[in-house]
């Protein structure tokens, strides 16, 4: 999406196809900060300088610009902003693939272990963050390299008895793995009691009821007749929107730096991020009014569905449309 397309024209205009543009968020939605000047020269002003020269000729990209010391910033327009959610609805779980990691090698396991079979906490993340490093990376575009030692693990192990699966049995699969996904490397196990609870205060559950949320938006206007149709960029512009746009655009980058990073957990905060903005702009007056909503907040509705899934897919963690 965005980021894929802004990560190609930077590298394309500094000619360094293989570098790593390292994009932070910029100073306001639609906006993007690198650092690549950085690795470009002794002076890092002038390499960001002839770098937005260039960017700034391409249609879709409203400024670009020097900031602080070498940084380029690249602000997009805003009817590329908006347009966003077209492109997210119709792209489905392509929303979250890139071709950041093209022509890299990751390990990855022949055989995964379900969580279940895992005695404790410590094994269990590492098993995940295995599993889920891989389908991160190949979602990027990199070369999965399977191991031949992890073919041990049994296809459906048994449950084993330990706090793994009580917590399973307490809370459910997919708050768990979610819990799992979102811990750090040597975070604190998650607690069955907290993961279990049905408040958006509680990630593991707030990820699946923002998807939950931004599909009852789809239904109930389905079930009214309306159907998202025509879209004015203009008419998405209300700072909740542009600030779930922006989110939303840093999908496929957020995949990307995860699984380059090996921490599937960053990928999770980020998704997290997501809901809270999805269950933010859905609980407005603009979205639950359906009889009255736009046809452009649909499609914003069915972007923040689709990124949302697409995200929860790559965890291997269930889409309700209802909770």
């Amino acid at each position: 999406m965005i980021t894929a397309g802004l990560r190609r024209a930077i590298l394309a205009a500094a000619g360094r196809p293989d570098a790593d543009p390292m994009l932070t968020p910029g100073p306001a939605p639609g906006s993007y900060a690198s650092s690549l000047p950085f690795r470009l020269g002794p002076d890092p002003r002038a390499a960001a300088a002839a770098l937005a020269a260039r960017l700034a000729g391409e249609p879709w990209i409203a400024a670009a610009e020097v900031t602080g010391a070498g940084f380029v910033t690249v602000t997009v327009t805003h009817a590329t902003l908006a347009r966003l959610a077209i492109r997210i609805a119709n792209a489905g779980p392509a929303c979250a693939q890139s071709g950041a990691l093209a022509g890299r090698t990751v390990p990855a396991p022949s055989l995964t272990l379900p969580i279940s079979g895992v005695t404790d906490w410590p094994q269990a993340r590492a098993a995940l963050a295995a599993e889920l490093t891989a389908r991160l990376a190949a979602a990027a575009g990199a070369t999965l390299i399977f191991d031949a030692e992890r073919n041990g693990f049994p296809a459906s192990p048994p449950p084993a008895p330990g706090p793994v699966a009580e917590a399973i049995h307490y809370a459910g699969p997919d708050a768990v793995r979610f819990a799992l996904a979102r811990m750090p490397p040597g975070g604190e196990p998650p607690e069955a009691a907290v993961i279990a609870r049905h408040v958006l205060g509680n990630p593991a559950y707030a990820v699946r009821y923002a998807h939950a949320a931004a599909a009852a938006v789809l239904r109930w206007a389905a079930a009214l007749g309306i159907r998202p149709a025509g879209f004015t960029p203009r008419l998405l512009a209300e700072p909740g929107e542009l600030a779930l746009l922006d989110a939303l655009s840093w999908l496929p980058e957020r995949v990307a730096v995860a699984a380059r990073r090996g921490r599937p957990d960053e990928f999770a905060g980020y998704l997290a991020e997501l809901a809270a903005r999805t269950i933010d702009i859905m609980s407005t007056t603009s979205f639950t009014k359906i009889p009255e909503i736009s046809s452009e907040r649909l499609w914003l509705a069915d972007a923040a569905r689709t990124g949302l899934a697409a995200g929860l897919g790559l965890l291997g963690i269930g889409t309700p449309g209802r909770l």
